[in-house]
């Protein structure tokens, strides 16, 4: 590390990466340049590149990433339905790679030689961070005080901030650990590290209760182009508008609230709560007309693949040529997934009322119940009796009649 002349960190402006910042300074004797991305955490970044410069960045960028977020990482990660563990829409995992791009390509326009980030040893963030950073630009070192400085708790890390004159909010200490964006809001620590107990009203920001939410529900349409989402009840909107939107819409029902352990990739479970109003509406207006536009096959093809590509998102292989593969397979059933999904939402609730699409498969001639010339029912004794000739041939091999 004594080539380090130059390091870009990733940077918020709160407690840990202000200590962070100061901390690489007097370690490595170095430049920093702080980095801030908006992705939609909607904090407050006036004066954010004020305080970095205060606290000794030698540069600071604030940039607005919302748009590129929603169109390059969220959208393509929902056409392919990915969900990790069968509930979590990975909200945090999939902002991560954005951000290290970034940082990798300030980094070479800045000539810097390191990145670093205030992700700690025991979570997913700096798997994710430096998985992308190897992925972009091995040549970068990486940086990651939390496995290397002997600062252990907040009370040591408030003595070093005071000690270096870096500003301390004199507010209340959070209970959570929060991360925020377009997609969703997260919350660990406090009362949560207790699997039993329930999370306390604190953790509600994006959603209301559901028994709190409207008595009268809410008819919604989204409408889709090759998969993505491009309009809500009518009205065309930006990737990221579109998200708010419906976060907004959501969050007033008590939509897209999710507590549950989770394994993370380190090897440890963790408890978490997420409010991802938006995206559970999203999702189930993806996942109803993909029923009407997808044929069988192709539908069971993705449906066994979505695991695997949730896994590469939550454990930080997003520029994994696996993963690029996976989305080349899961863009090519998505040519068709174009149309209409009417939806209700009601305490807590979406429930898809109704769907259509100039590519739906549904024939109504083949499913209906009344007299029909199209499927004459006696070829099912057929094929029935064709699928079961194994099972017929294990009984009789095995002796029994």
């Amino acid at each position: 590390m004594a080539d380090i002349k130059k390091v870009v960190l990733a940077y918020s402006g709160g407690l840990d990466t202000s200590v962070i910042l100061k901390w690489i300074q007097q370690t490595y004797s170095c430049e920093v340049i702080a980095f801030t991305a908006d992705l939609g955490q909607e904090e407050e970044l006036a004066g954010l590149e004020e305080k970095a410069l205060s606290t000794g960045a030698a540069k600071a960028y604030i940039e607005d990433l919302q748009e590129e977020f929603a169109r390059d990482f969220v959208f393509p990660m929902f056409r392919a339905g990915a969900i990790y563990e069968g509930r979590y829409l990975l909200g945090t995992s999939i902002a991560r790679p954005l951000i290290a791009k970034r940082m990798v390509e300030i980094a070479a326009q800045e000539g810097a030689q390191a990145v670093a980030h205030g992700a700690t040893g025991k979570g997913n963030d700096q798997v994710r961070f430096e998985l992308t950073v190897m992925a972009l630009n091995p040549g970068l070192k990486t940086i990651a005080p939390w496995r290397e400085w002997d600062l252990h708790s907040r009370t040591e890390l408030v003595a070093f901030a005071k000690a270096n004159n870096i500003p301390v909010p004199v507010t209340k200490e959070k209970p959570y650990s929060s991360d925020r964006n377009l997609l969703h809001l997260s919350f660990e620590g406090g009362e949560l590290e207790d699997p039993w107990a329930e999370p306390g009203p604190g953790s509600y920001q994006l959603s209301v209760p559901p028994e709190l939410a409207p008595d009268d529900p809410e008819i919604i349409s989204i409408e889709f182009e090759q998969g993505d989402p491009v309009r809500i009840n009518g009205e065309s909107m930006s990737p990221a508008r579109l998200i708010k939107k419906l976060n907004s819409l959501g969050g007033r029902h008590g939509v897209g609230r999710l507590d549950m352990v989770e394994n993370r990739f380190v090897g440890m479970k963790s408890r978490g709560v997420y409010e991802t109003p938006g995206g559970t509406i999203l999702y189930a207006a993806h996942r109803d007309l993909e029923g009407l536009c997808l044929d069988r096959e192709s539908m069971l093809l993705k449906d066994e693949l979505v695991p695997k590509y949730s896994a590469m998102v939550y454990n930080g292989f997003w520029y994994s040529p696996e993963r690029e593969a996976l989305q080349a397979l899961v863009d090519k059933t998505q040519e068709r997934v174009t149309g209409e999904v009417r939806l209700k939402l009601y305490k807590g609730g979406v429930y898809p009322l109704a769907r259509r699409s100039p590519y739906s498969l549904y024939n109504p001639d083949l499913a209906t119940f009344e007299k029909d010339e199209v499927y004459d029912q006696q070829d099912a004794a057929g094929f029935i009796r064709l699928n079961g000739l194994r099972l017929m041939s294990l009984n009789l091999g095995s002796g029994r009649k």
